[in-house]
Order: structure tokens, then sequence, then C-alpha cells
């Protein structure tokens, strides 16, 4: 019994790490299907979600308005900000950048009131700590002159390359291949979800966020659920720091794992594969499948041991096991050293990382315990609100 749950534990994690990606680039490669780009010019509202962000919403509005792009309309939805936010904003009103002031209602509900507050054709989403390149809404809009295209996700690209601390390249792996991951899911319908640093959506087939999910995955998907595609476009670029600290990480995995599980919940429908096809295949490995690894992963490393007597193979898997867990803690113990900056320690200590705050968030699900308010967690460098 015990042979075959290491067996079978081994066969997923196989399957969700190596076979289904080849599998989603064979199928990229082979089954294209591109999508109408050109110079366009809607109307956009680019909406900026704000809470306590009196350290960096002066150079994201400065940032702001070196955009390159003819009709722009900027909202800032302060979800009720405490310290100089409101003020600072306000200081750029003659430069045409709106302040919404709200009582504290959570990211979700400011950005329903953000968009209520807005005309224009293309809502455009972003992080307070997200600066964006010159040309980055028109590359972001230019997806829309296809009439099959609802929503456009940009592309995020950390600008703090390592320096001494190791979960930053780790995470700087894990993005990677991220982005690589949209590039081939767009190659054949649509990409899984945006990220909330960069994306846009018609305004029309805008649905209001629930309080409790992944606001961006809730809004990039919703456009999938109304037979729109989803794009990446990763000439549309914001760049935004790495979060430095280990357990600011830790906490926002959690926090993103665990709206973006409620978010799944809230988008099963998209689950159906009879109705959205090999999308909903993809949709489960990459929102459900890939976080449920800490499953596997537990049972390899709980069950082995008791194996090692019975053969070579048994006797491999516990020595490579020891050997990858035992990097990871090398990467945590040596964080700020040249030692972390070696990718042999700092991936396997980020994957640790994601695996054990993916067990945690699926425990906040199982629990019921939802995350309505959000707290950006700044420190020496910006973190997502996600």
């Amino acid at each position: 019994m015990s042979s075959i749950l290491v067996y079978t534990a081994l066969l997923i994690l196989v399957c969700t790490y190596v076979l289904f990606p080849v599998l989603l680039w064979a199928r990229g490669s082979l089954r294209r299907r591109p999508h109408l780009k050109a110079a366009v010019t809607p109307r956009v509202s680019l909406i900026i979600a704000a809470h306590n962000e009196a350290r960096s919403i002066t150079r994201k509005l400065d940032n702001t308005l070196t955009l390159d792009y003819p009709r722009l309309d900027v909202v800032v939805a302060s979800d009720g900000s405490d310290d100089d936010t409101d003020a600072l904003v306000s200081g750029y009103a003659s430069k045409g950048i709106r302040l919404l002031s709200l009582p504290r209602v959570g990211k979700a509900q400011a950005l329903n009131r953000a968009v209520a507050a807005s005309d224009s054709e293309i809502i455009v989403f972003s992080d307070a700590n997200s600066m964006y390149a010159t040309d980055a809404i028109r590359m972001l809009v230019r997806s829309f002159a296809d009439p099959a295209v609802g929503a456009v996700a940009g592309n995020q690209v950390y600008t703090d390359e390592p320096t001494g601390v190791s979960i930053s390249q780790g995470e700087l792996a894990y993005w990677r291949l991220d982005r690589l991951l949209k590039i081939v899911d767009t190659w054949t319908a649509s990409a899984i979800s945006a990220t909330g640093a960069i994306y846009a959506i018609r305004r029309r087939l805008f649905h209001k966020v629930p309080s409790g999910v992944s606001d961006d995955f809730f809004i990039s998907t919703s456009v999938i659920a109304q037979g729109y595609r989803l794009v990446f476009e990763p000439e549309a670029i914001a760049f935004e720091p790495v979060a430095h600290a280990t357990r600011r990480q830790f906490s926002r995995r959690v926090r993103v794992i665990t709206l973006g599980l409620y978010g799944v919940i809230a988008m099963r429908r998209l689950l159906n594969p009879r109705r959205y096809g090999f999308y909903a295949i993809e949709l489960f490995w990459h929102k459900i499948l890939r976080r449920l690894m800490f499953v596997p992963l537990l049972i390899l490393l709980l069950v082995s041991p008791f194996l090692w007597a019975e053969g070579v193979l048994f006797r491999l898997l516990n020595i490579l096991q020891m050997g990858f867990y035992g990097c990871a803690i090398v990467g945590t113990i040596s964080q700020g050293s040249r030692l972390g900056q070696i990718r042999l320690f700092s991936i396997p200590m980020f994957f640790c990382l994601v695996n054990t705050a993916a067990l945690v968030a699926t425990v906040n699900v199982l629990r019921g315990r939802r995350i309505e308010l959000w707290s950006p967690q700044r420190g020496n460098t910006s973190d997502s609100p996600g």
C-alpha cells in the first residue's frame, strides 16, 4: 500500500510539472489561433487601487503622467487610507488625476465603485507600486482591435535583480515560467488570468467583483465566461520590485492563493470542459492542481522513508528529497549572503515557500476563512496587493 501511494504521488508530480506543460507547448505550437492587433486609441480609464500608499503613490502618479496615450482618464480609488495618500493624490487634480476617496470597503468594492465612476470604453487596472513603460497602455489596447478579445493581460516584469536576497531569485524564476505559460496559453485561446499590476478589460464586460476573491482573476476570467478571449501582451510592461523579506513574501502568498481559490470557486463554471473546452482543463491545472501539489509532496516526504529497504529506487528518492529540502533550508538560512544568491538554494526555498503557503491557503478555504480587506506590506521594497 505504501509503495502504491508513493508511485501515485510521483505520477501526479510528473504529470503536473512535466507532462502537462509539454502538452501545452505542443498544442500551442500545432494549433495557433492568432488575434488582430492595430494601433487603436479608444478612451481609457486607468484605475489605481490604493490603501495607505503614501510612500509610493507620488512616484506612481508621476509615472502615470509620462504615459504616451492621448485619451487617458486616471482614477485613484483610495480604500479608507488614513495616511497622506488622499492629500498627495489631491495635489494632482490640476493634472487631470481624480481621487475617489472611500471609506474602508475592501479592494473589490473599491474597484467596483471606481469602474462605476468611469465611462471609458476600456478600463485598465493597476497597482500603486507598479510602474509602467511609456508605451504600456498603447501596447495593452492594440489587441482590442480584435472584436473577439475581451481582456488583455500585461507583462509584469521585476526590476529588482537579485542582490543577495535568495527569495528574489526564486520569485524571478517563478514569474519567468508564469510569463512563458501565458504566452503559450494565448497561442491557442486564452491566457488563464491576468495579474493585478497591469491588465485591461472592455468596460461593457465588467462584472462587479464579490468580496473575498482575487479581483484580477475574477475580472479577467469573467470575459471568458462571456465568450471572449483573454490574451497576453508581452510588450505591455509594468515594472515591479520583488518582495525581499521571507515573512512578507509568505504572508502575501497565503493571501493571494486564498483569494485565488475563492476566485476559482466563484468562477467554477469555467471548469466545465463541455462548455469551455481545453481552457477548463488548463484552468484546473493552473489554479487547482498546481496549488494542491503539497499533498503528493507530503506523501513522498512522510511515506518514502519507510520504503528505504524496498529497493534502489526508493533509496534514490529519499536521497533526492533530502538533498532538495536541504538546499531549501540552506537558502532560508543564507538570505542576504552570497550563498543565498545561488539558484541551487534560492529556487528550492521559493518552491517550498509557495507550497507551504498553498497548504495554509487551502486550510483557510476549508475552514471558510475569507480575506475581505487588504493591507499592502511594502517594507524596504514594494509588495503587490494581489
